[in-house]
């Protein structure tokens, strides 16, 4: 039976309580996609705990029980269990809620001891059991790619693109059956095979980077812009396959890596911050020649910005800047100066390179004076 995005979930199927040892966590769990790698059922469990706010789950289950009304969903291993494929973080809960021992090995000592009876009713937890997991990808796509409880970009990237290679299922489809209405299918698709292009063929190592975090949305939104698709030589329809940048743009792909994630061993820090405005400044230079030069010469990113917006825009939007800051400073004269010496000398300043700007602006003009 196949599930369909309905807005609620899949088609129904028959709820039943199955014992909480045969139920497993899912080591495909898209969240923990971008986290370091995991072997065990007991790594799951510390990595689930250590970063997926998994004590506010087990807090609620101790304090009010698990909610048989929403169960979990999981698919058979062919070994006699479960693999739970949605519901982790609250399977991982009542792991850790039932075995003390467990709770010491991953320190999860702040949760509370149950009770034997409230324990009991942890033995057995209600599952919705499908045949395999293509017969959830719909659901999973409405619910956290497009839906109310979102995963993050990176999480989500690779699900597209497993749902893509696995199941033979066209971003198209994927787009239409979870409502992407924005092109955010085909941005994370084109994101994730560029990553994957970076890191096995470009050089570039995703946990060499220097921020702690790594902010994938970085790398898929400058993917979808004309200037670096240009950068990159590709454009927007041939680069959703795999391995999208020619072999002789693979150095400005690692360039562009470093740029967004920086690099320690190569003690390089990222250009970009935040996508505003540094993705955008970014874009700006790479688009240029004389501030892409300024930038690989070990300029900041700002001064290479504005190497490549040229000297006379620079001048007209410092004229434009220091008008308005002017204009505000004459609004705030009577309340905002109490005969400040060094306010008052600053004024005397201005006076000076406003008349330095204007004889300079005169003489090339071929005037000594303008009219008013």
């Amino acid at each position: 039976m196949k599930a369909k995005a309905n807005g609620g979930g899949p088609l129904a199927q028959t709820i039943s309580d199955l014992p909480t040892d045969q139920l497993l966590l899912d080591s495909r769990n898209p969240r923990l996609a971008s986290g370091a790698a995991v072997k065990t059922q007991d790594d799951l469990l510390k990595v689930l705990w250590e970063e997926m706010a998994v004590d506010e789950v087990a807090l609620s289950i101790a304090a009010n029980g698990f909610f048989r009304e929403e169960p979990l969903f999981a698919v058979p291993d062919g070994k006699g269990k479960y693999i739970v494929v949605e519901g982790n973080r609250r399977l991982a809960s009542v792991i850790l809620l039932r075995d003390e021992t467990k709770r010491k090995k991953i320190l999860a000592t702040e949760l509370p001891a149950l009770s034997a009876e409230a324990r009991a009713k942890l033995d057995t937890l209600p599952v919705s059991v499908y045949k395999e997991r293509e017969d959830l990808w719909q659901y999973f796509g409405f619910r956290h790619i497009n839906g109310p409880k979102p995963w993050d970009a990176f999480s989500k990237a690779q699900y597209v693109a497993e749902v893509n290679e696995r199941y033979g299922i066209a971003l198209d489809e994927i787009a239409n059956s979870i409502g992407d209405r924005h092109t955010t299918v085909k941005r994370l698709f084109r994101g994730f095979k560029i990553l994957e292009q970076a890191e096995s063929v470009a050089g570039f190592n995703r946990e060499d980077r220097v921020r702690n975090r790594f902010y994938f949305s970085h790398l898929y939104t400058a993917a979808d812009q004309p200037e670096f698709q240009k950068f990159l030589g590709i454009d927007s329809d041939k680069s959703l396959k795999r391995n999208p940048v020619t072999k002789g743009k693979l150095p400005e792909l690692k360039e562009l890596m470093v740029w967004l994630y920086g690099s320690k061993t190569e003690s390089k820090e990222p250009v970009v911050r935040s996508q505003n405005p540094d993705l955008n400044l970014l874009r700006e230079v790479v688009s240029k020649k004389n501030a892409l030069a300024g930038l690989r010469s070990g300029l900041s990113l700002e001064r290479a910005a504005e190497i490549g917006i040229g000297d006379q825009r620079r001048f007209r939007e410092a004229l434009t800047r220091s008008k308005e800051d002017l204009q505000q400073a004459k609004g705030t004269v009577t309340t905002g100066y109490s005969g400040e010496q060094d306010l008052y000398d600053t004024v005397k300043d201005i006076l000076a390179y406003a008349e330095t700007i204007k004889s300079e602006m005169d003489a090339k003009d071929g005037k000594k004076a303008r009219a008013n």
